[in-house]
């Protein structure tokens, strides 16, 4: 006679933990994704750093696509205005002109010149008033300093894949766009930044929208989060699963010999583990009452500032964020969808920075916006086209607001001295000195620029006095 040894409840998990791991271990792509976050190390030291000097976080809201910057920020002086406004088709079918009626009133504190917002913007056009926000006009990837002059040659080298979504995104993310690179500027800031935020475990560059290269430097790479916090391992924390995580533990606890197993074995526990002690810091954060839009950026920056309230938690005396959202690449039905993607941009960082006011940390924090491109000022019958130089927002830091920086074209007309065709504009301030500014605002000290940015002393001396835009003076 054969008897069936009766299995244990410890089996039984084993068996269920097994067979349930495609739908749940796979089924947590996210999770595992996170995995390579551990690398992140302090193997890079800066001299002109001092430990404890104060938090400070830098956030990026990426418009993913290429924002209409001459829509978000438009001139109202009469003649301006005529020429923008028949360059973008005049009152056609086809016309991409906001009226002058509907637009935002601003005026730039150091010219005196009149703009206007677009008229989704109420948000931004308050912190604006208030002297919290600026702008950074015409600013784009360049190689070096170009006139249409030299485009029109071929006098200048130009950015590789110019006007192409793919090389524009990752030329404003690496800030080399004479080359592919498989590093991002505040990745090589981090590297650099890194060490005054001491054994903190969690990377100082932490990201809404995965891996990226702008975060990805040589020793510190982005942390993934989501809207919610970490990635959690699912089902693991699942009191319905109790089972589950038992099992994990189970397994993760054994000694494995091969090396293989062995790594994976130790770098999902330090995961869970990571993931566990992030979300409980973001618990422990300075609490605020702000309520935020349920919408794309403001879910994503409601996180941001979850996580920012966590510095101490977390261990961190510098961060970096990123927020990111497609949909910009607005080609038809253009002047619909373009409202519905600012009014989110603007409802989403107002409610941000009410929500970084509310915690008294105005002074430590800066959130600034990038884009693939700016678009064509001509229409293409419903839609706009791939541009090149646009307009960008910085808002915070104790930076002096209410000034638009860089050169605001006078002439949007077809045909002006920096348009190489349709209304696409040479950029007159490049991404470098862009960054340049920002960097130094987190406390990079200047002899680390070139380090940052391979490019900055084609545009910037280094050794000057001078700020490369100047919105800190």
């Amino acid at each position: 006679m054969i008897t069936m040894r009766k299995k244990s409840d410890s089996e039984i998990s084993r068996r269920k933990f097994v067979g349930q791991m495609s739908c749940a271990a796979v089924g947590s792509t996210a999770f595992y994704s996170t995995l390579i976050n551990l690398l992140a190390t302090n193997q890079v030291s800066a001299q002109s750093l001092v430990p404890g000097s104060g938090h400070k976080a830098l956030v990026c809201l990426f418009m993913n696509g290429g924002n209409d910057s001459y829509n978000m920020l438009v001139p109202r002086e009469a003649d301006e205005y005529s020429r923008y406004f028949d360059s973008r088709g005049k009152e056609s079918d086809e016309s991409m002109a906001l009226s002058f009626e509907e637009l935002l009133p601003i005026t730039d504190s150091a010219s005196g010149r009149a703009f206007g917002l677009h008229p989704t913007m109420t948000g931004m056009k308050s912190l604006f008033d208030s002297e919290e926000l600026a702008f950074v006009c015409n600013a784009g990837t360049l190689v070096e300093p170009t006139t249409l002059q030299a485009f029109e040659n071929r006098s200048a080298r130009l950015p590789l894949g110019l006007f192409s979504h793919a090389d524009q995104i990752m030329h404003w993310q690496t800030s080399t766009p004479d080359k592919r690179d498989s590093k991002g500027w505040l990745g090589r800031m981090a590297d650099i930044l890194n060490p005054i935020n001491g054994n903190a475990k969690v990377s100082m560059n932490i990201s809404l929208r995965g891996s990226n290269i702008l975060q990805t430097g040589n020793s510190v790479i982005p942390y993934s989060i989501t809207n919610e916090g970490a990635v959690d391992l699912q089902f693991y924390n699942d009191t319905d699963h109790a089972y589950f995580k038992g099992a994990v533990d189970s397994l993760l606890e054994q000694e494995y010999q091969n090396l293989l197993q062995r790594t994976y074995s130790k770098l999902t526990r330090n995961a869970i583990d990571l993931g566990i002690e992030f979300n409980d810091a973001v618990a422990l954060g300075v609490p605020f009452s702000t309520e935020f839009p349920d919408s794309p950026y403001g879910n994503q920056l409601k996180m941001i500032a979850r996580s920012i309230a966590a510095n101490v938690p977390l261990g961190h005396t510098r961060q970096t964020f990123l927020a990111n959202y497609h949909g910009w690449d607005t080609h038809n039905n253009h002047l619909a969808k373009h409202s519905e993607l600012l009014a989110d941009v603007s409802a989403s960082v107002a409610a941000f920075w009410a929500a970084i006011t509310e915690m008294g940390m105005q002074d430590q924090v800066v959130l600034f916006s990038a884009s693939d491109f700016g678009r064509t000022l001509t229409s293409n019958g419903d839609g706009t086209d791939h541009g090149w130089g646009g307009n960008h927002f910085v808002l915070g830091g104790g930076l002096n607001g209410r000034r638009l920086y860089g050169e605001y074209p006078e002439d949007l007309g077809i045909g002006n001295n920096l348009d190489t065709g349709r209304g696409r504009l040479v950029p007159t301030i490049s991404v470098d000195q862009y960054f340049a500014e920002l960097a130094l605002w987190m406390g990079a000290d200047a002899s680390d620029l070139s380090q940052m940015l391979p490019n900055i002393d084609r545009f910037y001396d280094v050794g000057s006095s001078q700020a490369p835009i100047g919105l800190w003076g």
